[in-house]
């Protein structure tokens, strides 16, 4: 089974939230206050069994530029870019930051879906089309798939999944046989059960029963459950949304940002060497000019020094 990390991207009120559903049925804005207000605040999360072979686990994100932070928390660990762009708006200014935002991370590549397509006629539609490859050219999006869909009718959605499907053939698989990590993006409480955390496992494999420790706090703990697209698991492997049930500690000894690997695997360090890119629409860096930067710890060990390697940090903590 080869499983692929989707995540959204685009302008609030696009419709991100509304195609996910529309793709899996799955409903992933799970907080009341999203409901009542009609808004992504928080990371959401589904998945859909896109063939026997490939599962796709996908990562909602908000569109709010008030929430960018919880938006790169959840675009940290995709494989794949999901650009929400609605037909009857075109390209607004969280599609430009959120564009910016997936170009510094690196991610490889995505495929573009029109929102809202039954909004507009065919003109229109041309013109948005023509206005986002404009805005991909040049980029890691320059010749993705433009695909217009409604997730009111239905109309395009078997087309989507098919780009979607082409898209993550050609994504390598995560590396499962390397050290166990599991970037941590919710904590919360299972009732009768108690500390639950949840992230995309980026590397190796997590069992019941292991013993985890807790980067950079350093307490070493007991895993005493585990599920993957929430069914209860033996074990998860790299690649799968995970979550882990955790022995001996309360949800607020934990936070967005610990990572849970294996104990002294690594090492916490406190400076870090950097090459800055800056985007042509950014000022220039005074000298000595404090900053502050997010660390996106999925495609390598970039948080810590492993212990006997040269594995470089690029954080902070």
């Amino acid at each position: 089974m080869k499983n692929i990390i989707v995540g959204t991207a685009g302008h609030i009120d696009h419709g991100k939230t509304a195609l996910v559903k529309a793709l899996t049925g799955i409903d992933a804005d799970r907080l009341e206050e999203e409901k009542r207000r009609g808004i992504t605040i928080d990371l959401g999360f589904a998945h859909l069994q896109l063939t026997p072979s490939l599962r796709l686990g996908f990562v909602d994100v908000p569109g709010h530029e008030r929430f960018v932070k919880n938006m790169l928390a959840g675009v940290g660990g995709i494989d794949l870019l999901l650009f929400v762009i609605a037909a009857d708006e075109s390209i607004k200014p969280q599609t430009r930051e959120h564009f910016d935002i997936c170009r510094l991370l690196g991610i490889p590549r995505g495929v573009i879906a029109l929102t809202k397509s039954d909004l507009v006629d065919g003109e229109i539609l041309d013109l948005v089309r023509l206005e986002v490859e404009e805005l991909a050219a040049g980029s890691f999006l320059a010749g993705a798939p433009i695909v217009p869909v409604s997730s009111v009718t239905g109309a395009g959605l078997e087309e989507l999944r098919q780009e979607l499907g082409r898209a993550a053939a050609a994504v390598p698989e995560k590396d499962a046989g390397g050290y166990f990590r599991l970037p941590i993006d919710r904590v919360f409480t299972m009732r009768g059960f108690g500390t639950g955390v949840t992230g995309t496992l980026v590397s190796g494999v997590v069992a019941k029963e292991q013993e985890v420790e807790v980067y950079p706090i350093g307490r070493r703990l007991r895993v005493r459950g585990v599920q993957v697209y929430g069914a209860p698991a033996e074990r998860a492997v790299a690649g799968q949304r995970t979550a882990v049930n955790l022995a001996d500690i309360e949800p607020a000894d934990l936070a967005r940002g610990n990572v849970l690997s294996e104990p002294a695997r690594f090492q916490t360090v406190t400076q870090v060497d950097c090459r800055l890119d800056l985007l042509p629409s950014a000022k220039p860096l005074k000298h000595r000019a404090p900053v502050h930067f997010h660390s996106s710890c999925v495609s390598r060990p970039c948080c810590f020094r492993a212990t006997g390697s040269s594995s470089a940090c690029s954080r902070r903590w």
